[in-house]
């Protein structure tokens, strides 16, 4: 096992169950609630709406994916963070996407040492075209309970 799998392991085994129940699975692409074409646990590079997946091809699609979600975090991060909290950054970062938190506020109070009011932030982040959805609440709620273990 490499380093970064090593390193990424904990956090990663906290969040692929958290972002697998609120992604769910869909082995056929789809439009989300925005209209973006998707497919797998929320998958939406180069997808295109007829296109299909196996089951094996969506969870090694969610661990790749997730595990690039939790390096940004630990990349972008200037302190480290306990697995639980990496784990429901990694979580938001696979949902919103690295440059989304890298250009949070979210970010800067956790760099700036506000852990509580960036845990805090995450249930700001329900709101899709500006419409709020009720499965990015629970998420986010979710989220914010994993972030703030410790705290």
């Amino acid at each position: 096992m490499s380093l970064k799998a090593r390193v990424i392991g904990g956090a990663m085994a906290i969040a692929l169950p958290l972002v697998g129940y609120y992604e769910g699975r869909n082995l056929a692409a789809y439009l989300d609630p925005v209209g973006i074409p998707t497919i797998c646990y929320g998958s939406t590079a180069g997808v295109t709406l007829g296109q299909t997946r196996t089951a094996a091809e969506c969870d090694a699609l969610l661990a790749a994916e997730l595990g690039e979600a939790i390096a940004a975090v630990d990349r972008l991060s200037r302190n480290p963070q306990p697995d639980t909290r990496r784990a429901a950054l990694g979580s938001f970062v696979y949902n919103v996407g690295a440059g989304a938190f890298e250009r949070s506020t979210l970010l800067r109070k956790l760099n700036a040492g506000d852990v509580a009011g960036a845990c805090a932030e995450l249930s700001r982040w329900v709101y899709a075209k500006g419409r709020q959805l009720g499965g990015l609440v629970k998420r986010r709620a979710a989220e914010r309970e994993l972030c703030e273990v410790g705290l």
